[in-house]
């Protein structure tokens, strides 16, 4: 009986440690658990405070982006758009339904439903162009970027987009485009009328010019030396205006025609002005480094040449005259020289001379326009044109262009 009741104790004791055990794991893990929910709660309370804040930022931004703002579920349906959008569309979400489509010009769906399934596909669009009609039946040209958004299984679920009206841009652009055309009609015109003026001032000319050559035949042994000298002033007249009348003509035919692009090797182009020129037999023409090959209208560039080395053979003084035709390579561009051994400009001069009409000799050759002409095509070929002289040393013109 006692061991029973020794045995009983002993049990008891163990249930008692068992509970105390327990009870002490038990109040250590409550203890946990409340400070675990107090530190949950403080987390929650944490994140809510952010996500409200960062609720107030994207509705604020919003609010007050400068472009229009809308979301649209996968169907085309707005969800949400911003005041900007409200003013540009004309429509109210909070009054009616409306979808995206309903917006687009007639001419357009087409093409903006393709551009739907890509924002599918790819998850985004870039400077998606289109009309829409306002509830106003305005027509306006609006630039769309849109992107995708997804939810928590990564599916996409709505449509984000900044909408910006590019109308007044658009109609600028077809008012530059309308100008352009009828600048190009101009030029044509302008160039078709420069060519009867020169045919019809020309043909004056030659009638006087034979009318004086008949006159001189036929009254020879009648005129007295003055009489004949005067004669051949009228000639020089004749002859300088026939020049003047052909130089208002290339001046006025250079300019740019991309239809005449080709690649021109401007060493052979030289090399033919060199046999095609009039170069007296004590002018000696180098070309110093190879010429490199441009592309571009041929007939701009043996203007360009032509002139330049006509102009040095035409004020060349020397005994022994020298033109050295040179190239340096300075990556984005090319720039030449023509340099020469001949009378030389003084200072004063440079600017001067490249103006047409502008000469600094009184030669009947020489009308002033020969360097104009040099100055529009370099121009044209976003090139400039500057020289280095000095009065009885030389001239050397430097000009660049791009490749």
């Amino acid at each position: 009986m006692r061991e029973e009741i020794e045995v009983l104790q002993r049990a008891l004791e163990r249930e008692r440690f068992a509970r105390k055990s327990a009870e002490k794991i038990l109040e250590e893990k409550s203890r946990n658990l409340f400070t675990i929910s107090r530190e949950l709660k403080l987390t929650n309370l944490h994140l809510q405070q952010l996500l409200d804040e960062k609720s107030s930022v994207l509705e604020g931004i919003f609010e007050n982006i400068n472009d229009a703002y809308l979301v649209i579920d996968l169907q085309g349906n707005i969800l949400k758009m911003n005041d900007i959008a409200e003013n540009l569309f004309g429509y109210n979400l909070n009054e009616e339904q409306l979808n995206f489509t309903d917006l687009i010009y007639e001419s357009d769906k087409e093409y903006t439903k393709n551009s739907f399934i890509t924002l599918k596909e790819k998850g985004s669009l870039s400077n998606y162009t289109i009309r829409i009609v306002t509830k106003s039946n305005k027509i306006k040209w609006i630039q769309i970027n849109a992107s995708l958004l997804f939810d928590r299984n990564k599916k996409p679920k709505e449509a984000q987009g900044i909408v910006r009206d590019i109308t007044a841009i658009k109609e600028l652009e077809l008012q530059k485009e309308k100008i352009l055309h009828q600048l190009e009609k101009s030029n044509e015109e302008l160039k078709e009328y420069a060519h009867i003026v020169s045919h019809d001032l020309k043909s004056p000319l030659r009638s006087i010019n034979a009318l004086i050559s008949w006159i001189k035949h036929d009254n020879l042994d009648k005129f007295d030396e003055n009489s004949l000298k005067n004669f051949e002033l009228i000639e020089d007249t004749l002859s300088t205006m026939d020049n003047l009348i052909s130089d208002i003509l290339e001046y006025s035919s250079a300019d740019a025609d991309s239809s005449n692009q080709t690649k021109v090797d401007l060493n052979h182009l030289v090399l033919e002005l060199k046999k095609v020129l009039y170069i007296p037999n004590h002018i000696a023409i180098n070309i110093k480094n190879k010429l490199p090959n441009l592309v571009g209208d041929k007939i701009k560039f043996q203007q360009l040449f032509q002139n330049l080395i006509s102009n040095s053979v035409k004020f060349i003084d020397k005994e022994k005259g020298i033109i050295d035709i040179d190239v340096q390579d300075k990556n984005t561009y090319y720039q030449f020289s023509v340099a020469d051994n001949g009378i030389g400009i003084e200072e004063k001069y440079h600017k001067k001379i490249f103006k047409i009409f502008q000469t600094l000799n009184k030669n009947k050759e020489s009308t002033g326009i020969g360097l104009s002409i040099v100055k529009k095509i370099v121009n044209l070929y976003q090139g400039d044109i500057w020289l280095e002289s000095y009065p009885q040393k030389g001239t050397k013109f430097i000009f660049t262009l791009k490749k």
